[in-house]
């Protein structure tokens, strides 16, 4: 079993993501469940302006429209829900939608790239508040500015002990060493896979165990076949996790990064 806890769906910017090529690559693959966030929620592009508000949806149309998306796909999809918390705060539609759909929904969405507001940032109680209403893990994009850095999500997670942060990337773009510092630290600080290096995820391995790692892609972000090579046609290193990865550790800790730890961690 495999499941991929970060997906997208949504059209902005440079990114056009369908959750079809979701789908489609899931069955190509070999992906039993996908956890998928709505890219149409950014509020700053990758300059860190701020998106102009004709392009920009507000949060409840996008949570609206993701949910919309799970329901076409029962039992392959669910949804992580991207909060815009630069500008919006969950207002009393926003939290009935969740309240409605909590079987369709699995945890909150942070970027703090695209919002440019770092996940310590007293700005994001109420996103925590709901997030512990729900009893949801809040996953958050780490690396490519200040505000994303690993240490500020390891700070909310140390103020919150009861909800579950997982640090998508590990700083992207780095050698994933301050990450993999910190996972240790706290019980309820996680990593993924997503465009980490087979030699960081097994890093963390030695370091910490098997426990503190999630599978993770940004599929569809290089198209349908993500999985399986990057734009230029190279291999993707998703499939030396499908493939080598599986040899170079035991069979328990392979099974916990691929699916056992979002099993337990968002309740799938």
């Amino acid at each position: 079993m495999i499941i991929d806890t970060h997906a997208h769906i949504g059209k902005i910017l440079n990114f056009n993501m369908t959750a079809d090529q979701i789908v489609y690559s899931m069955d190509k693959y070999g992906i039993d469940f996908s956890l998928f966030s709505n890219i149409e929620a950014v509020e700053n592009d990758h300059q860190g302006n701020p998106v102009p508000s004709a392009f920009q949806k507000p949060q409840n149309v996008c949570l609206r429209e993701s949910i919309d998306e799970a329901k076409r796909y029962p039992g392959k999809l669910g949804v992580l829900v991207w909060m815009k918390y630069r500008q919006e705060t969950p207002d009393g539609e926003f939290i009935k939608m969740i309240e409605d759909n909590r079987k369709l929904i699995f945890g909150i969405k942070l970027h703090p790239f695209h919002s440019r507001v770092a996940p310590d940032d007293k700005r994001l109680k109420p996103v925590y508040d709901l997030a512990r209403r729900f009893e949801l893990p809040v996953v958050s994009h780490t690396g490519g500015c200040e505000e994303a850095r690993s240490i500020h999500l390891y700070n909310a997670a140390k103020a919150n002990p009861g909800l579950n942060f997982v640090m998508v990337h590990m700083d992207l773009g780095t050698d994933n060493g301050e990450a993999i510092e910190l996972l240790g630290k706290l019980p309820n600080l996680y990593g993924d896979t997503t465009w980490v290096p087979v030699k960081s995820t097994l890093k963390a391995v030695k370091k910490w165990g098997s426990e503190k790692i999630l599978f993770g892609t940004d599929n569809p972000i290089d198209g349908k076949d993500t999985l399986l090579h990057n734009p230029y046609g190279q291999r993707s290193l998703y499939q030396e996790y499908f493939n080598e990865f599986r040899q170079m550790i035991s069979k328990d800790d392979y099974d916990n990064i691929m699916y056992k730890n979002a099993l337990r961690i968002f309740k799938i």
